[in-house]
Parts: structure tokens; C-alpha cells; sequence
């Protein structure tokens, strides 16, 4: 049976770099939801103190985590001239490799990466009625 994954990543945002990250976002999202169609959700949210950022990402499965992890480091680049690694969350089982991946990463950057594999149960529902 394949599980839902929900990945959490929070960020500071660098001195004067939040309008500039704002358009990046933009421009991401635009992206990412014409080249990752197994994305579920790419959601960034900003703290009211404007120097914190969080993305949640959704994922249906493992295998689609995997489709959205292809390039991400590539991409992050860009956005890491604007903000800081602040930790990472997994919720659910990515594949060994892409868990692999986010604990080197999370080491060279010095950020916590929890996870917790276990999915108990619940629901997404793709549309408001």
C-alpha cells in the first residue's frame, strides 16, 4: 500500500532578502507545479515577523517524493543567497535513498531532520466542496 509523505522545511531568511525570496517563491511554485505533477501541495508560508519561512510539500508516495527531489538541490541554490536551512521534518516513508540524501544534507548544513515514519491514518481532500 502506498503512504502519503509530507515533508516540512523551515528557513531564516537573510538581512533584507525577504521581497527578493517572495518573487523566487513565486517563480518556484510556478515551476515546480508544471514540472512535478505528483506534487500534491507546495505551500511556503511566512512568520509575521518576516524572518522565518516554511514549506510544506506533499506527496502521494514514495516514489512521487522521489520525482520532486530530482533537481532540488539544483534549485535550492538560488534560494540559499536568500535564506537559511533552519530543519527539516518527514512525515511518513521516503525511499532510502531520498532519506539518505536529507540526512547528508541536514548534517553539512547543521540543521535537525526528524522523522517520523509511521502513517496512522487520515486524509487529503484535493478540492473544497
Amino acid at each position: 500500500m502506498s503512504e502519503p509523505i509530507v515533508f516540512i522545511s523551515h528557513f531564516r531568511v537573510k538581512a533584507g532578502k525577504v521581497e527578493a525570496y517572495k518573487e523566487l517563491q513565486r517563480d518556484t511554485a510556478t515551476l515546480l507545479l508544471a514540472q512535478k505533477p505528483r506534487t500534491l501541495a507546495f505551500l511556503a508560508y511566512l512568520s509575521s515577523s518576516g524572518d522565518q519561512i516554511t514549506i510544506v510539500h506533499a506527496f502521494a508516495d514514495a516514489e512521487a517524493m522521489d520525482l520532486h527531489v530530482q533537481g532540488a538541490f539544483e534549485r535550492a541554490r538560488l534560494a540559499f543567497e536568500l535564506i537559511e536551512p533552519d530543519g527539516w521534518e518527514i512525515f511518513g516513508r521516503p525511499s532510502g535513498e531520498v532519506l539518505a540524501a536529507m540526512r547528508e544534507r541536514a548534517a553539512e548544513f547543521g540543521v535537525t531532520l526528524t522523522h517520523q515514519p509511521e502513517y496512522l491514518g487520515g486524509f487529503l481532500r484535493p478540492t473544497s466542496e
